[in-house]
Parts: structure tokens; C-alpha cells; sequence
């Protein structure tokens, strides 16, 4: 650009965000808040449950005390009965991140739904619905069960199968809409690497022994401050209809007990088990991502955690 004196004028600087990203009891909430602290930013929420109000002992959502006074942002913004949108929550994250940019702050993005954190930073565009398909594959869910239509979406598009759990019968829809929509395999519509924002992007890496035992203690926690009591009001405001929350971690199971299928000793097992599996499956998701900076968050580092991740931002800045 050239000003009218002649002189060429600097760009501007490219927009800055950090991303907190990695597997659930890692550590990303607390780093995430003292990023926001050291860097004059604010928190933009990218787990997918913290977005559903009254989800608070299960999602280990931060209290307000814990929050250190720094605004979190797209946390208690959906009711349960509500089912999440990534397209919606993208529109959303965009439009927080955008606004903090305007005002010279810096927005930290924050939590471990691998297809949230990348539909709010990267080039990602959202196939339409067709409801007379979507219908159609419904009633065939319905009828025969998620196992049936995980083997026609294997069949279909082997990628998207091995990415999808055969029991996750929403996703599994979605996929062969998508498929029959566009005519060609759901994971050739997901995002390459082309981010929206210069962002630079945090994993929270804690082996595996050291991680499952502290998601056994997250949950043991969860039972002790009142989940049980939690899901109940939530069952009484329409979680059991819910989509997407009723599906949640440790909702899940806990509404299995109190429908009678289980005790709750069982759905506290099950919690922890289910969690594990899921914290591999978010390790995977952000291991496959070559931009992301993984940094260990194991207690024995605790303390090297935080400042390490403030000389990797700033180191980035400046590069």
C-alpha cells in the first residue's frame, strides 16, 4: 500500500491467537487462564459440553473463583435440550475472537473438541442439511441400530468410520448425509491446515499412566461435589431429549443409572473408562495437527509449564 506521501507504508501485523489444545485432565483450563493473564487476553471456551448451561460438576467447568477474574466467553450459552452445531459455534467463536482482536486483546481459545478449536481457526465451510435424507437415515437408525449404518459409512468412506465410534449413531447420520449431499467421502469436507488466524497453538502433553490416573480422580471428584444431584435437576429440565448433552460424559452414565439400568457404582466406572478412551481419541485428533507446539504438562513440570508456553508465544511473535 502506498500513502500519498510515496512512501510504502508497513502492514499491519497478522492477528494473534493462542490455542490451549489436548486431552481432557491435562491441565489446558488452569494454562489457559494464566496465557489470557500474561498476554492481556480473555478465554473463548472450545469444549463442546461447557457450552450447555447448568453442565458445570461434569464438564469441569472452571468456577468463577478459578476463572482468576479472567472473561471466559461461550460458556452456559445453550440448554440442553439444544443439539450443538459446530457451524453455529464456529459463527459464534469467530465472532468473540474477532471482537477481542478489535480491541487489542488477545484471544486464548481453550479445550479439547478437536472439530470446535478447528472450525473456529481454520478455512472450514459446512455442508447443508437435506432433511428428506436426514429423515430417511433416522428411521433407518431407529430400525436397525447405529452398528448397520457404521458398516455402510466403513464401506463408504473407511477414513470417517475409523474417526467415528460404531455407537455414535448422530455423527454416523451426519456422515452419510454428507456423503449422499455431495457425492463425495464426509472427510474430504473436513479442513485442511489453512488457518483463518495467525494462531499459535499450545498441546498439553501428559503420559498416558499419569493421565489416566488423574481422570480417575477427576471423576471420583465429580461424584463427590454433587454430579449425581446435578444430573438429576438437569434430567427435570429435559437432558434425557437432549441430543448432543444427554450424550455427555458422565451424563450419560449417570442417567443410565437413575433410569435403573446400571448402579451408580457402575456408572462411575464406566465414566472413567469412557473417558479414557475418549482422552486417547483427543490425543490422536490434535497429534495429527503438525502446527500444534506440545509442551509437557505432567506435575513434575508444572511449574516450567507456564512459562514455557509464554517464551513459545512470544518467541512466535517475534519470529
Amino acid at each position: 500500500m502506498v500513502c500519498e506521501t510515496g512512501a510504502v507504508s508497513k502492514a499491519a501485523p497478522a492477528p494473534r491467537v493462542i490455542a490451549v489444545v489436548g486431552p481432557t485432565a491435562a491441565g489446558k483450563s488452569d494454562l489457559g487462564v494464566a496465557l489470557a493473564r500474561h498476554f492481556d487476553g480473555e478465554v473463548v471456551n472450545a469444549d463442546s459440553m461447557q457450552l450447555y448451561r447448568g453442565m458445570d460438576i461434569g464438564t469441569a467447568k472452571l468456577t468463577e473463583e478459578e476463572r482468576g477474574g479472567i472473561p471466559h466467553h461461550l460458556l452456559d450459552i445453550w440448554d440442553v435440550t439444544e443439539t450443538a452445531s459446530v457451524a453455529e459455534y464456529q459463527r459464534l467463536a469467530r465472532a468473540e475472537i474477532d471482537k477481542l482482536l478489535a480491541q487489542g486483546r488477545t484471544p486464548v481459545l481453550v479445550g479439547g473438541s478437536g472439530l470446535y478449536v478447528r472450525g473456529a481457526l481454520d478455512a472450514m465451510e459446512f455442508p447443508g442439511t437435506d432433511p428428506g435424507v436426514r429423515a430417511r437415515l433416522e428411521e433407518e437408525l431407529a430400525a436397525h441400530g447405529p452398528g448397520a449404518l457404521h458398516a455402510r459409512l466403513a464401506a463408504a468412506d473407511p477414513a470417517a468410520a475409523q474417526a467415528i465410534l460404531p455407537g455414535n449413531g448422530r455423527r454416523i447420520v451426519r456422515a452419510l448425509e454428507v456423503i449422499e449431499i455431495t457425492g463425495k467421502p464426509f472427510t474430504a469436507n473436513l479442513p485442511g491446515h489453512e488457518s483463518v488466524y495467525d494462531t499459535v497453538q499450545i498441546g498439553v502433553d501428559v503420559a498416558r499412566p499419569e493421565l489416566d490416573e488423574r481422570i480417575a480422580r477427576r471423576v471420583d471428584r465429580m461424584w463427590e461435589d454433587g454430579l449425581v444431584d446435578e444430573v438429576r435437576a438437569l434430567e427435570a429440565r429435559g437432558l434425557r431429549e437432549g441430543i448432543t448433552a444427554s450424550r455427555a460424559l458422565g451424563y450419560q452414565q449417570v442417567l443410565a443409572a437413575l433410569a435403573g439400568e446400571c448402579t451408580e457404582d457402575e456408572a462411575r466406572a464406566e465414566t472413567i473408562r469412557a473417558t479414557k478412551r475418549f482422552a486417547r481419541r483427543q490425543d490422536s485428533w490434535f497429534r495429527r495437527d503438525p502446527r500444534v507446539h506440545w509442551l509437557s504438562g505432567a506435575a513434575a513440570d508444572r511449574r516450567e509449564l507456564r512459562g514455557l508456553a509464554q517464551s513459545l508465544v512470544e518467541r512466535a511473535v517475534t519470529a
